[in-house]
């Protein structure tokens, strides 16, 4: 039989391990991955992305890398003050990474996009919003392709 002081540090002991999966997960974005791709560098132009807000729906596995179904959205009142002025999506493994941007405007009335990428291998998929107030948020998706659709 366990004492209650066992099983408090089991649960802390699951807690700090789960925590500390995300943060390693995370990690690559704290760090900036992005400084490796030039494109997304020039676009932060030193700002560092923040986090959520981003709706990211790409498959997890892709059977043909030439059409990869790509849907995004991001949360924003939409008003004149706060809007999501552009949607940048990058495949960092391609050989030109810029896959899409999409521009909107308060009269959009919702920041959301939908299309279809190639993609030469299993990579990660960056999407960054840049908001009328000057902030920049990422949302990053691996899609894991089993058929590259960019190679000769």
């Amino acid at each position: 039989m366990r004492s209650a002081a066992s099983g408090a540090a089991a649960l802390q002991r699951r807690v700090f391990l789960t925590l500390t999966g995300a943060s390693l997960l995370a990690a690559p974005w704290a760090r900036g991955a992005w400084a490796d791709v030039p494109e997304m560098k020039k676009l932060l132009a030193g700002r560092t992305p923040k986090q959520g807000g981003i709706t990211l729906d790409v498959p997890a596995i892709a059977e043909n890398g030439m059409v990869v179904p790509l849907n995004i959205a991001a949360e924003s009142p939409m008003t004149d003050a706060d809007h999501i002025k552009t949607l940048h999506v990058f495949a960092e493994g391609n050989p030109n990474p810029m896959v899409a941007s999409f521009s909107f405007t308060p009269e959009c009335g919702r920041a959301a996009a939908s299309t279809r990428m190639r993609l030469a291998q299993t990579q990660n998929i960056v999407v960054l919003a840049e908001t009328s107030t000057g902030e920049v948020r990422v949302a990053n998706a691996e899609v894991k392709v089993t058929i590259g659709g960019c190679g000769g």
